[in-house]
């Protein structure tokens, strides 16, 4: 059996991932951590500092705050990590991309496969559509902290990467704000009741619109993703930062 050690332990996403757990042959987590100190059938510890149980791998669905503790043990532990979580700052991010010279880590805004394929067909669609407006609209629950989303914002990134570098993100629209630039990309996002996730990217152009959309119906996809991402990680001997393309191709 692969143990996770289970970062967000008490969050949607970790209920997701011990419910995925309980119905398989191959994972089981071993312990959490979650300041919140939730009931669970694993011990729960509140910080990273206190843990005292084995584990194989890190799997974190916590809050970018966390990510210097987690980077911390794992870095002593020699234990890789799949980092789900979103809305690091830029100083977070360097953080991650240290660590993983050290020890494997795996990294995605989202855990989706059917996301990543969304990435993947709007880059290309921006390549191939440059006098196209794009524009983003992205909807989750409403209790969802950040905004916009890690998606959303992943998804923008890779189409920037094949456009002009000039290319800028406008964050929603308010007031008299002039004629809309060419050389923006629009991100919008939505919060509201138990939505799980909707991305959808539209390319507006002359007298034509394309629209990409994808709609998750449950977190057991994401939590699904995550697992996978875990064990895909532990056949990786080489320190680095991993994504979902390493893993699907």
């Amino acid at each position: 059996m692969i143990k996770i050690l289970l970062s967000g332990c008490g969050g949607r996403m970790g209920r997701a991932v011990q419910s995925f757990c309980k119905q398989s042959d191959e994972f089981v987590v071993a312990a959490g951590v979650d300041p919140a100190m939730p009931k669970a059938e694993f011990p729960v510890f509140a910080s990273f500092d206190l843990v005292d149980v084995e584990a194989d791998v890190i799997i974190d669905f916590s809050f970018h705050t966390g990510i210097p503790d987690l980077l911390r043990f794992a870095i002593d532990r020699k234990m890789p990590a799949v980092i789900a979580t979103t809305g690091f700052t830029s100083e977070e991010s360097e953080a991650i991309g240290a660590a993983s010279q050290k020890i494997p880590l795996f990294r995605s805004a989202n855990m989706s496969i059917g996301v990543n394929l969304l990435c993947k067909l709007c880059k290309e669609a921006a390549a191939l559509l440059p006098d196209f407006d794009i524009e983003i609209i992205e909807k989750h629950h409403n209790q969802k902290v950040d905004s916009p989303s890690g998606t959303a914002l992943m998804i923008a990134d890779q189409m920037r990467s094949v456009l002009p570098q000039e290319m800028k993100y406008t964050f929603g629209r308010q007031g008299i704000v002039g004629k809309r630039d060419p050389k923006e990309i629009g991100i919008h996002a939505v919060r509201g009741g138990t939505i799980v996730g909707e991305h959808e990217v539209m390319f507006a152009g002359f007298q034509e619109t394309l629209t990409i959309t994808h709609t998750s119906l449950s977190r057991e996809v994401l939590a699904s993703g995550a697992v996978c991402a875990a064990r895909f990680l532990l056949d990786q001997k080489d320190p680095g930062l991993y994504g979902m393309d390493d893993m699907l191709s």
